[in-house]
């Protein structure tokens, strides 16, 4: 994990974007979709993350 991105003032909103390794379509395969929204789920729940 990369501890460059941090992101440390909670009181400001930030824009993400990502790509991914030759542009697979991370959302044709189940298994796919299933471990990016529970990724996203455990990070809103644990983390504050916002969508």
């Amino acid at each position: 994990m990369s501890t460059k991105y941090k992101f440390y003032d909670q009181d400001k909103l930030y824009f993400i974007s990502f790509s991914v390794v030759y542009w697979i379509d991370l959302f044709i395969r189940n298994e796919y979709k299933q471990v990016l929204l529970d990724s996203w789920k455990h990070c809103q729940k644990h983390k504050g993350l916002e969508i």
